[in-house]
């Protein structure tokens, strides 16, 4: 994100299924600068200074379509965890 945008180094934009999202990094959890949307649970952002995570009900992803939005900043994209 860093060439076009001055707040962070990455988005991470995912699709989960339920309120409960957030960071591990071995067994400890990584607690965010700040979060919002947690109490409605269809888009959690978790910014974390140099990455910002959004995760998203499928649904509201799809709405939402903010992989379009940034689509001139390059992206990598991984398999969907079972």
């Amino acid at each position: 994100m860093r060439p076009v945008c001055a707040y962070t180094d990455y988005f991470v934009v995912c699709s989960g299924q339920n309120s409960r999202h957030g960071l591990k990094h071995g067994d400890e959890r990584i607690l965010p600068h700040a979060v919002d949307g947690e109490r409605e649970g269809d888009w959690i952002v978790a910014d974390y200074l140099d990455v910002v995570l959004h995760v998203f009900t499928p649904e509201t992803r799809d709405y939402y379509g903010l992989e379009e939005l940034w689509d001139d900043v390059p992206s990598i994209e991984h398999a969907t965890a079972s």
